[in-house]
């Protein structure tokens, strides 16, 4: 607000000043031009008097002439203050009308908005630094899930298209350059309730600024970058930052997941999505000859794990000498004749994986002219090229964007979900499968809610105390408050006892206190979940199945209908 008051001042300060001797001349002179009163009778102005007639004559508003009819020379040196006065209020007037529609006070009038917002924040919020496909996605979800967002983009245009989203909750944001650590305390870096930073603008070098700007002004955050270099990954991990994601190296490993753990793929998917979607049916890329065309960040992601899977790769590569790429064919890809020599009719699958999207899109129609029954995974680069993506219909469309937020949401939401996703790539392919059968026959197919809760006295006080008193298992918590004979629609995927994971605890598993549990089901059974846990009343129902009366009359009125049913 000082800083508004400032620049006002600054931007007005001629004005006032031209408003102030204008009106000093015409005041002074007013008050020592002679009059004559109706009793012929000399007479002059006061000060006040005078500041009075100026005033209103000076706005234009026009009065006449008090308290007497003036002189000749009163009334000349009045119309020279009409003119002295008038003009610089108009300057005044139009500097004021300027002075709204100046972008530096504009931006200084939305930064203390988006300040005062962030500050009256009392729910746990997430900072997300960049609003591009990856932020958006990501915004969008943490939405859904009902966890508070405050977002900084350095792009109007982004921040433009966020503001007619149609968000549950409103999102504080603020066009501006999250590098700048003032961004970053004005976000609300120092807020208690701030739980962490997502650092996801498409530029290594700012992700790496803030995620050290974070650290050291506050290392107890947790912070999630995006890192698509090595160089970049290394220097964020020097810092401590919580979890660096590389897009190409997830989808390496996710796409030979999808060849050796379909299952596996699915799972991860499902549990990392947008709660409510219809999840896509999978895709199981064939076994076989694979061509990789580009041998870059991405190109080696997806051969060193091709590769683990036993799968054969030949690599067409335009630059092998910057690549490193040792054993591989020079060329783009786009050539028939390169494409020929990498054997192309006896592959079953190809990667155009090169940092250009026209050529990747030439390099697989000219790869499927050769060859019709080749599976393609194709590499976007630039999200305006989506239309063209989209007509072609790749098998797989490696998308950034989707990686990194499917990556932070599984960190954001629980801590517990990314360490059960970690667990579960240990798993069989047929462990997965069966996991997935149930959460079917629990949930539906759309992708469930994920939450945790721990068994304390402030998360869930009647769990807690209750504890202390009798034998509490995980199929009692599961009971529906309305009637406990049914189940609420509830899959119980970990519990996180003294730092030691159990995966698919059993329903007669008996809990203890400061356990923690990762749940996926549907949201009205989460928040079901979650009164139910913390009321004495509601668990005392689920439990034993007695009804508590709520107030004192009702309580006695219990009691001496339990004494008369009692007596002989």
């Amino acid at each position: 607000m000082n800083n508004i008051l400032f620049l006002i001042l600054r931007r007005m300060r001629l004005p006032i000043i031209a408003v102030i001797v204008s009106y000093t001349i015409a005041v002074a002179g007013m008050s020592l031009m002679p009059g004559v009163d109706p009793d012929g009778h000399p007479w002059r102005l006061s000060i006040f008097e005078a500041f009075y007639v100026i005033s209103y004559t000076a706005t234009t508003i026009g009065f006449g002439e008090v308290p007497f009819p003036y002189s000749t020379a009163q009334r000349m040196w009045m119309s020279f203050s009409i003119y002295l006065t008038v003009i610089p209020w108009f300057y005044a007037i139009g500097k004021i009308i300027t002075l709204f529609q100046d972008p530096g006070l504009r931006q200084a009038f939305t930064t203390s908005r988006f300040a005062r917002e962030v500050h009256h924040l009392l729910e746990p919020f997430y900072i997300v630094c960049g609003y591009g496909e990856t932020g958006s996605l990501l915004v969008r979800a943490l939405d859904k899930n009902e966890v508070r967002v405050v977002v900084i983009e350095m792009e109007q245009e982004r921040i433009n298209e966020l503001e007619l989203e149609d968000y549950q909750f409103d999102i504080p944001n603020l066009c501006a350059d999250a590098k700048l650590p003032e961004t970053l305390l004005r976000a609300g870096l120092k807020n208690p309730m701030c739980q962490g930073v997502a650092a996801l603008t498409d530029d290594d070098h700012a992700n790496l600024a803030i995620a050290v700007a974070v650290k050291l002004i506050s290392p107890e955050l947790r912070v999630l970058g995006r890192a698509e270099t090595e160089q970049t990954a290394s220097n964020m991990a020097s810092f401590g930052t919580d979890h660096i994601i590389n897009p190409y190296t997830i989808f390496g490993d996710h796409l030979a997941m999808e060849v050796h753990a379909i299952g596996t793929y699915l799972l991860h998917e499902w549990l990392t999505g947008v709660p409510g979607e219809s999840l896509k049916s999978p895709i199981c890329p064939p076994i076989g000859k694979w061509i990789v065309c580009g041998y870059g960040r991405f190109g080696r992601s997806v051969v060193q794990n091709l590769e683990l899977e036993h799968i054969v790769t030949t690599i067409i590569e335009a630059d092998p000498e910057r690549t490193g790429c040792k054993e591989c064919i020079v060329g783009n890809g786009t050539e028939k004749e390169t494409l020929q020599q990498a054997g192309v009719h006896e592959a079953v699958g190809i990667v155009a994986g090169t940092n250009d999207d026209i050529n990747n899109l030439s390099i697989v129609m000219t790869a499927r002219e050769m060859n019709p029954d080749l599976f393609v995974v194709l590499r976007k680069n630039k999200r305006f090229n989506a239309a063209l993506f989209e007509h072609f219909k790749a098998d797989i469309t490696m998308e950034p964007s989707d990686i990194i937020a499917h990556e932070c949401l599984a960190n954001m939401i629980s801590p517990l979900l990314a360490q059960f996703l970690s667990l579960v790539r240990l798993q069989s392919n047929a462990w997965a499968n069966s996991l997935i059968q149930r959460l079917v026959e629990t949930v539906g197919e759309n992708v469930p809610e994920t939450w945790a809760i721990s068994i304390t006295n402030e998360n869930t006080p009647a769990l807690f105390h209750m504890l202390a008193h009798e034998p509490i298992t995980l199929a009692d918590i599961l009971r529906n408050p309305n009637d406990r004979a049914a189940t609420l629609p509830i899959v119980p995927l970990m519990i996180l006892r003294r730092n030691q994971p159990l995966l698919l605890p059993e329903a007669d598993t008996v809990l203890e206190r400061g356990d923690r549990i990762l749940f996926c089901g549907h949201d009205n059974a989460k928040s079901t979940t979650t009164y139910a846990l913390g009321d004495f009343k509601t668990m005392r129902y689920m439990l034993h199945d007695q009804q508590l009366a709520d107030s004192w009359l009702w309580r006695q009125i219990k009691r001496r209908k339990s004494a008369q049913t009692s007596a002989p």
